[in-house]
C-alpha cells in the first residue's frame, strides 16, 4: 500500500512546455517536492518519505476523494524518521495552508522519544490533490478524517499518539472521537474549532458584519475566497510577498536563521500556490470570522482519549475554549502554555514546544514522571 518516493514518483505529473520562469504562477508539484527536501536537508536525522496509496475513496463509501471525476488512487505525502523500534508512535498533523514541513524545527529533538511520521494532508503539500466538490460540513470532515483513518491502515498503525496543529488540531479532534481506540494521547497545539460565534458573543463582528465593508467580506468568505487565490494571482510577485509574510511573521521569538528562513519561504510559497484543493474545506467548516460551524466544545462529554493543549502564551487561538471543554471532559486533560511563543509555537520556541510535548506523554514514555519536566517559563494551567 505505500510507494517508495523518488524522483520516478513526479514522472506521473505533467510536465509543462514553459519554463517555470516563465510561467504565471512558477510552480508546480515538482517545486513542492524540491523544496520540501532542501527543507528537510536541515534536519541530521535520516528519514524515508513516501506516497501511501489510500485507494480511491473510503470502503463502502458511494463518493470518491470525494467526487472526483477520476479514478485515481490518492497518496497521503509521508516522512517518517529513525528511531529506537521500542518508541511510541508520535504522527503529526499540520494546520491549514501549511504541510509537513513546517516541523521541521522539531523533528531531530522529538525523534529521540518517539517514532516520528508527519504527513500532509489530503489536498495540501505533496499530497494528492483532488478536485474540491464537497458541500456540507459532514462531508468536508470526512474528506480528512477518512483519508486519515485510510492512511493508518495502510501504514499498518494500531495506536499512536496524534497531534494536531491549527486546523489539524480540528481534524485530529474529529477523528479520535470517531476513532478514539487508535489515539493513545491527543495533542493539540493552537487548536482551533472549539467555540462557535454564539459561544463566542462577537459583538464587534457583528457590528462589521452589518457595513458595507463586512458584507463584501462576509460575501467573498461564502464564495470560498481563499488567500492562496491572492497569492496566485499575484504571480512571479507571490514568492516576494510569502518572504516578506517569513520575515515578519518568524524573526521573532526563536528566531529562524537566514538559511532556515530562505528555505522556509520557498516551501511555503509552493505548497500555496499550487492546485487548490484542501483550502476549500474552509467556508464548510468556519463561517465568517473563522468561528466553527460544527463546535467541539459541544462534544466534549463524548471525549475519551487523554488531551494535552498546548498554546503560546502571544497565540491568537484562545486558549479559554480549552478550559472550557476541560470543564465537560470525563478523561484527563491538561493545558500547556510556553512563553514567547504565537500560534506556531513549535517554530517560534522549539525548545518551550519539546518540553510541553514530553510533559504531555510523561507516563508512557518513562516509568518516573518526573524524567521529563517542563522548560523554564513553560506551565501547566
Amino acid at each position: 500500500m505505500t510507494e517508495e518516493f523518488n524522483s520516478s514518483a513526479t514522472a506521473r505529473t505533467k510536465k509543462s512546455l514553459w519554463p517555470s520562469v516563465l510561467r504565471w504562477i512558477p510552480s508546480s508539484t515538482d517545486h513542492i517536492i524540491n523544496a520540501e527536501k532542501r527543507l528537510l536537508s536541515i534536519v541530521k536525522t535520516p528519514y524515508t518519505q513516501e506516497h501511501v496509496n489510500i485507494g480511491t475513496g473510503p470502503p463502502g463509501s458511494k463518493v470518491r476523494w470525494f467526487r472526483s471525476a477520476s479514478n485515481e488512487p490518492r497518496f497521503i505525502n509521508t516522512v517518517t524518521f529513525e528511531s529506537n523500534k521500542d518508541s511510541p508512535t508520535l504522527v503529526m498533523v499540520h494546520g491549514y495552508a501549511a504541510a509537513q514541513g513546517f516541523f521541521f524545527r522539531n523533528f531531530d529533538a522529538l525523534t529521540k522519544h518517539f517514532r516520528v511520521i508527519a504527513i500532509d494532508q489530503l489536498g495540501w503539500g505533496g499530497s494528492s490533490r483532488p478536485d474540491f466538490t464537497c458541500k456540507s460540513t459532514e462531508e468536508t470532515e470526512a474528506w480528512f478524517i477518512d483519508s486519515l483513518e485510510e492512511w493508518r491502515k495502510a501504514k499498518n498503525l494500531d495506536k499512536f499518539v496524534l497531534l494536531g496543529h491549527s486546523f489539524g488540531g480540528y481534524i485530529a479532534s474529529k477523528y479520535a472521537l470517531k476513532h478514539p481506540e487508535r489515539v493513545q494521547h491527543l495533542i493539540l497545539v493552537g487548536p482551533v474549532g472549539f467555540t462557535s460565534e454564539t459561544e463566542h458573543k462577537s459583538e464587534w463582528l457583528t457590528k462589521f458584519r452589518a457595513t458595507w465593508k463586512g458584507a463584501v467580506m462576509n460575501h467573498l468568505w461564502e464564495s470560498n475566497f481563499t488567500p492562496m487565490k491572492i497569492l496566485r494571482g499575484l504571480g512571479p510577485w507571490g514568492p516576494n510577498l510569502v518572504r516578506k509574510y517569513t520575515s515578519v511573521r518568524f524573526g521573532e521569538g526563536d528566531m529562524l536563521g537566514e538559511e532556515e528562513s530562505r528555505l522556509l519561504t520557498d516551501y511555503i510559497y509552493h505548497t500555496l500556490a499550487a492546485k487548490a484543493s484542501g483550502e476549500l474545506c474552509l467556508k464548510y467548516i468556519f463561517s465568517f470570522g473563522a468561528f466553527t460551524r460544527s463546535p467541539l466544545l459541544q462534544r466534549a462529554s463524548e471525549w475519551k482519549v487523554p488531551t494535552t493543549f498546548i498554546y503560546g502564551v502571544q497565540d491568537w487561538s484562545n486558549y479559554q475554549g480549552a478550559v472550557d471543554t476541560r470543564k465537560n471532559m470525563s478523561v484527563p486533560c491538561e493545558i500547556i502554555r510556553v512563553p514567547k511563543a504565537g500560534h506556531f509555537v513549535f517554530l517560534d520556541n522549539a525548545i518551550g514546544f519539546h518540553s510541553a510535548v514530553l510533559y504531555a506523554c510523561r507516563r508512557f514514555l518513562s516509568s518516573d514522571p518526573n524524567s521529563y519536566p517542563l522548560a523554564e517559563g513553560v506551565v501547566s494551567i
